[in-house]
């Protein structure tokens, strides 16, 4: 095994006149890819799949899923969404998520891109699971549901925070980033015409 130096390693670079050869435990400490897709090809650290998409996290980007700080640019370590280019994550995070979710529920934790996502997690070595979605309509409920609250910091609706009406100074507007607040119109001085907010965090 060209990391660990020693005997057995059985997993073989698929680079053609690439000679080196690992064990699968030493691979991420290695930072080599191996796909979990036919025809199931490993890669060592100088041959592996990258990212190519035109992306660099900004200094206050955390990892979408674990909050800790990522590295400052793309790398074995750090991946992004490659059609939102916002979502940041530890290659490490987003292998515990696909295992999670398996193959049917796995998309971008930001966007929530499914297919182009997928694609390219399995393409960097990212195991994914074929799993039939669970049985159980309420597993994932909370996951799926959607924010239904003012967020401001003084809600002015005579009804509370919770009242959501179809048009006027009471329609609630979602963050159109993040998704993850609202906000009633009047409560955030909105224009009639404005068809989209975005919440202080984004």
């Amino acid at each position: 095994c060209y990391i660990c130096k020693r005997t057995g390693a059985t997993i073989t670079c698929g680079e053609m006149d690439c000679n080196r050869s690992f064990h699968l435990p030493c691979a991420a400490e290695g930072a080599c890819v191996t796909q979990y897709h036919p025809p199931f090809s490993a890669f060592c650290s100088q041959h592996s799949p990258v990212q190519v998409v035109e992306a660099a996290p900004d200094k206050e980007d955390t990892c979408l899923i674990c909050f800790d700080e990522i590295d400052a640019a793309k790398s074995f370590r750090t991946l992004v969404c490659p059609m939102c280019k916002h979502a940041w994550f530890h290659r490490s995070c987003i292998q515990g998520q696909a295992l999670r979710e398996g193959i049917s529920g796995f998309r971008c934790p930001l966007c929530r891109d499914k297919d182009n996502f997928r694609g390219e997690m399995t393409r960097l070595g990212i195991r994914i699971p074929f799993r039939l979605p669970s049985f159980d309509p309420q597993a994932h409920a909370e996951l799926s549901a959607r924010h239904r609250r003012c967020d401001a910091s003084q809600c002015l609706c005579p009804g509370g925070r919770e009242q959501a009406e179809g048009e006027g100074l009471w329609q609630l507007l979602l963050c159109s980033s993040c998704a993850a607040e609202g906000t009633h119109r009047g409560c955030s001085q909105l224009e009639a015409t404005a068809v989209s907010w975005e919440c202080s965090s984004c």
